[in-house]
């Protein structure tokens, strides 16, 4: 087990989105190149950083001062419920709304507009919550 957001975590996060095959439909579609940070409410930066490339995480590890796409913040508590209990698109609205999930960065609108990319953010907090997390 790892712990939440750990080098460790994110790495084994990464691969079970680079080998989700419906991760892989959604970003075929629009060419997703993004840098997604991954911290907890209050701190000064995220803990752990994606790199992608074309829907494919090329690099995953901690923050080391990356420009951020999307900088994603919710308390340890939340994150850890989210992981354990899964995250749908009716949560999605109330806890963005609520601030238990936070954009620092990223447009929350503009994602939750586009089919490809709003279905994308859901099942990669599906793939979350296979991670083997402590």
């Amino acid at each position: 087990m790892a712990e939440l957001f750990t080098t460790e975590w994110i790495v084994d996060f990464s691969k079970l989105w680079n080998t989700d095959e419906e991760m892989d439909n959604y970003f075929f579609t629009i060419g997703f190149d993004s840098i997604i940070g991954y911290g907890f409410i209050g701190e000064d930066k995220p803990r752990a950083v994606l790199m992608i490339e074309e829907g494919k995480v090329i690099s995953a590890g901690q923050y080391r001062n990356q420009e951020l796409n999307w900088d994603l913040r919710a308390s340890k508590e939340s994150w850890l419920e989210w992981v354990n209990e899964g995250f749908g698109v009716l949560k999605l609205g109330t806890v963005v709304a609520s601030g238990k999930l936070q954009f620092l960065a990223g447009d929350y609108h503009r994602m939750i507009r586009n089919p490809s990319l709003a279905k994308a953010f859901l099942r990669h907090f599906e793939l979350m919550g296979r991670v083997k997390t402590s």
